[in-house]
Order: structure tokens, then C-alpha cells, then sequence
């Protein structure tokens, strides 16, 4: 058989050629494989990248040290307060009878001077403001009449005696002198005892009468002028000892039965919220209120905290049923970023910059100005709060954007 020389080159030369094209083609994958996954890789690397970049940036905000001070960024502990197992309560300050005074006088008279102002502190017996009484001279001299007569009709009794029992005299004249001179000691008696109620004295000649502070205290409300007439038994002075402040809270019947003498309160001011203080329950009634269908329970303020509390303060209570504690901030610390709750730690410093980072936290029961704060991740006991700033901070770690409550 022959083969034509021509047509079999022809046909080697294209199975070569096919063949090369194919080893080519077969490289030119490789290469793009090698490409691409070299490619990926880097683009796996810079993402993470990004994204580790991205998180930190959502979890860590700075300022500087200029931002820091216009904001007034304020930071604290972590502290342990009772928050949980609670009676909620509200009430006012107060102090007992025996520590508040309404200062009148026993007689009329036109006011002469004022020597205290509102606010000022005065000593039992310290004197107020005097009146003047033109009564109280005759009241004098009634007194020093009756001492007159006093000493002389002891002379003539002792001498009334002595002829009595020598039988000189008749004993009716005895009996006459003894009848006077015991008169005289009666008048003069109620005469000392009407100066001394109006706290003028027994000696000399005055009209004016001293109006004294009957305990120690501030002086409160003042209802006189100099030059008024002070009518008896119209309060004149308030005076006012704080030392003994205490609250009345009003407790509604269904928490009755969980409450008693002993148990510790927290409370705050109505108008500062950022206060608490401690008080202990000393007594509770026994009767409802009228009106309010509750009962008053009176708890003790310790001195140490009483200071700058006046009495009619309103006040809002937490009755501790338990002597359980928790981790808690100042409500402010606690921020909500979507479904998450932070707060912000305070982290390196320099002379440039503050860093701060935020911690998820879950919040528990918010109360006195306090929440109870259990930490997703674990917050170091020493670690640096933010109490005071931390929405805006919040605000910041967002790009200014919008942030919850």
C-alpha cells in the first residue's frame, strides 16, 4: 500500500501542532489557577485585615485631652450596692416634735430689735429679738413691793412671836402678821415666776422683753419686723435641729407584711437623683392614712449625713428586705448601642490622647441612680468607669451618629 510521502508530513506536522497547543493551553491554566488562588489569599489576608480594623474601631473611641475636658468626662468603680429585693416608698424629711420650735411670746408688745437672720445657727437661750411692754415694769415692781414688805413683816412676825409665847401680846395679832407675811411671800412668788416665764429679771427696771430660742437649732422662718406689734401665741421664730432629721415614708398595705424595725433604706432626693443615703427603719404606725391608704414608717438618718438636708425634702426610697449586693455604676455609665448594652473603660493615656473601650455589659435592676451591671467580658476590679460622658463617647465610637438610651 503506498502513503503518500506529502500527505503523511502534512498530518504528523498538525497532530504536533495540536498537541503543542494543547501543552500550552495547559500551562496557561496552571498559571491562572496559581494566579488566583496567590490572589485570594491576599484578599483573604486584607480582609481580615479590614475586619479586625473595623471591630476595633466599633469597640475603642479616643479623645484628646482638650475633648476631654469639654466634655467632662467623669469616671468611678464599680461599686457593691443593694438594688435587688426592694420596697419601693416615698416620703419627705422630717424632725421629731422635740426638735422643732415655733417661737411666740406670752406677752403682746411692739417688736424693738431682731438680732438673727434666717439660716443662722442659735444655742438654747440664745436671745432673738426683744419686745417692749410697759406691763412689765408694773410686774417689777409688784415683785420689789412684796420683797419690801416681806422683810418687814418678818421682823415684826418674829417679833409677834416672842410676846406670843411670853403672853404679852394676844395671839390673834400673831396670827394677823403671819397671815400678811404670807401673803406677801405669795405675791412676790407670782411676780418672780411671771418675770421668769418671760425671761426678764427680777432686778432693776425694764420694759423690754427678751424673746430666747428654746432649743438649739437654724433659725427658720422669721414673722416679725421691727415695730410690728407680736401678738401672744402667733408663732414669731422657727427653729428648727437637724441633727435629728429622719424620714416619713408612706408604705402601702400589701408590702406591710415584709416590712420591719431595723431594715437599712437607700434613698435619694427627688430633685438629686446623684445622692444616696442611707437611713434604718425605727418605727412604723399603727393606723392608715385617710387619704393616701398608707402607713407611715419612720427611719432614722445618721448625723454624719443629715448635714444639708432640711426638713420637707421629698424623698424616693428603697426598703432592703435583703442584705443582698450587686455589682452596680451610676445609671449613666450604662449605654445601648442597637440590642447591647456598654460601658466605656478608660484605657492608656498620654499628654496627646485618652483611649477608651467599650464592654459589653448586661444591665440588671437601675434604681437610686444606680444599675446593676453583670460584664459579658470580664472588667478588672481597678478598672476605670466612665460615670459622666459615656453617650458621648458612644456617639464618637459611632462616627456622631445617633445613639439610645
Amino acid at each position: 500500500m503506498k502513503i503518500d510521502l506529502t500527505t503523511y508530513l502534512t498530518a504528523k506536522d498538525t497532530r504536533f501542532s495540536q498537541r503543542s497547543q494543547s501543552l500550552i493551553s495547559l500551562r496557561a491554566l496552571r498559571f491562572f489557577l496559581a494566579f488566583f488562588a496567590v490572589t485570594f489569599l491576599s484578599c483573604n489576608e486584607k480582609k481580615a485585615e479590614e475586619t479586625h480594623e473595623e471591630e476595633k474601631s466599633q469597640t475603642e473611641v479616643s479623645l484628646t485631652s482638650a475633648q476631654y475636658k469639654t466634655v467632662g468626662i467623669e469616671t468611678g468603680f464599680i461599686e457593691e450596692r443593694n438594688l435587688n429585693k426592694v420596697i419601693k416608698a416615698n416620703g419627705y424629711t422630717t424632725v421629731p416634735p422635740q426638735n422643732s420650735a415655733e417661737v411666740s411670746t406670752l406677752i403682746g408688745g411692739t417688736v424693738k430689735d431682731i438680732f438673727v437672720l434666717e439660716g443662722t445657727f442659735v444655742n438654747k437661750g440664745k436671745v432673738l429679738a426683744t419686745i417692749q411692754n410697759l406691763e412689765i415694769i408694773e410686774m417689777q415692781e409688784d415683785y420689789h413691793s412684796a420683797a419690801a414688805n416681806i422683810e418687814y413683816l418678818q421682823l415684826e412676825y418674829n417679833r409677834q412671836k416672842t410676846l406670843s409665847e411670853e403672853n404679852v401680846n394676844p395671839r390673834k395679832t400673831f396670827q394677823e402678821v403671819k397671815s400678811k407675811l404670807a401673803a406677801e411671800r405669795a405675791r412676790a412668788q407670782a411676780a418672780k415666776n411671771k418675770l421668769e416665764a418671760l425671761h426678764v429679771s427680777t432686778k432693776g427696771s425694764t420694759s423690754l422683753v427678751p424673746i430666747v430660742a428654746p432649743i438649739s437649732g437654724y433659725v427658720g422662718k422669721i414673722s416679725i419686723a421691727k415695730g410690728a406689734y407680736a401678738q401672744t401665741g402667733v408663732s414669731l421664730f422657727e427653729v428648727v435641729d437637724n441633727s435629728q432629721m429622719h424620714l416619713d415614708l408612706n408604705v402601702y398595705e400589701k408590702d406591710l407584711g415584709s416590712i420591719s424595725v431595723g431594715q437599712v433604706i437607700d434613698f435619694v432626693l427627688t430633685n438629686q437623683s446623684n445622692k444616696s443615703i442611707k437611713g434604718k427603719i425605727f418605727g412604723i404606725n399603727k393606723s392608715f392614712s385617710n387619704e393616701s391608704k398608707t402607713v407611715a414608717v419612720h427611719a432614722k438618718i445618721e448625723s454624719a449625713d443629715a448635714k444639708g438636708l432640711i426638713p420637707g425634702m421629698y424623698v424616693s426610697a428603697n426598703i432592703n428586705i435583703t442584705n443582698a449586693t450587686v455589682p452596680a455604676l451610676p445609671k449613666d455609665a450604662v449605654v445601648r448601642n442597637a440590642d447591647k448594652y456598654f460601658v466605656f473603660v478608660e484605657e492608656e493615656a498620654n499628654q496627646k490622647e485618652i483611649h477608651f473601650k467599650a464592654v459589653e455589659v448586661i444591665p440588671g435592676t437601675t434604681d437610686l441612680g444606680f444599675t446593676e451591671v453583670k460584664s459579658v467580658d470580664r472588667i478588672a476590679t481597678d478598672a476605670k468607669i466612665v460615670t459622666k460622658g459615656a453617650f458621648y463617647l458612644l456617639s464618637a465610637m459611632k462616627g456622631g451618629g445617633e445613639h439610645e438610651h
